[in-house]
């Protein structure tokens, strides 16, 4: 079978044996509280949304890397809940550099993770702040606890995207079900699944998956029907990448 991506290809791409869409909305959510998710960006292309991000320090947003197209020149917009809203309560920042995993498989969306760092430093505001990341190298997220996500994106595969952030309530799943599930080549190290009646759609990639204030994930990839997959949503593991990570960060200029 076949995976499309909406925004990098226009082309059939072998996949995981299963028929997917990647760049997916939230599905079964509900509107946020206005600023109880300041770390949530939104990653745009011309002025449009495109992806979801989260603020991970003061010049750097974490996304997926499938969200990056060559030659395209992406914006962040910061502390917004409205992306319609007036200019005077959205950031805009362009970004310097984008530091895309070197070995990220983008026929088989593994190793899906990208930093961004933003030509200027980000102030902490009420509506502005940065979310922490796992602090072990492939530290465990573990199966049937609650977790969240929250993005702009599609309501369900043929529905509009959300001018309001949205979130839901999810529930992780043992990975080696997901597996099953998914079939080769899953990796069931790098890779956390939910499944439940809440998860993603188009234009929620790169959003985090957040559990206990923490991201331990990274929105990649579900079925062509978002609202009604057969197999579970799937997130890059941010743990799994702590020392590429770090290694960006500490050489950050």
């Amino acid at each position: 079978m076949a995976l499309l991506s909406l925004f990098l290809f226009t082309s059939l791409l072998s996949h995981i044996g299963h028929c997917a869409y990647v760049d997916m909305g939230i599905v079964n959510g509900s509107v946020v509280t206005a600023n109880s998710r300041p770390y949530m960006v939104s990653v745009q292309k011309d002025g449009k949304h495109l992806c979801g991000g989260f603020l991970m320090s003061e010049n750097f947003v974490m996304t997926a890397a499938h969200c990056w197209e060559a030659g395209v020149k992406l914006t962040v917009v910061v502390g917004s809940h409205e992306l319609k809203k007036s200019k005077s309560a959205i950031s805009h920042m362009e970004v310097k550099l984008y530091h895309i995993h070197p070995k990220f498989d983008s026929e088989n969306l593994l190793n899906d993770i990208m930093l961004l760092q933003l030509k200027k430093t980000i102030k902490k505001s009420k509506n502005i702040n940065w979310i922490s990341i796992p602090k072990k190298m492939n530290q465990d997220v573990k199966a049937k606890q609650v977790c969240s996500i929250a993005g702009w994106g599609k309501k369900s595969e043929n529905g509009g995207t959300s001018d309001r952030l949205m979130e839901v309530n999810v529930t992780v799943i043992d990975t080696k079900v997901c597996e099953k599930s998914w079939g080769t080549p899953f990796s069931v190290s790098s890779l956390v699944c939910t499944k439940g009646r809440g998860g993603f759609c188009q234009g929620d990639s790169g959003g985090p998956l957040v559990c206990q204030n923490t991201a331990v994930g990274i929105v990649s990839f579900t079925d062509a029907d978002c609202k009604y997959p057969k197999n579970p949503y799937v997130y890059t593991k941010i743990s799994t990448f702590l020392p590429w990570i770090n290694c960006i960060l500490g050489h950050a200029k």
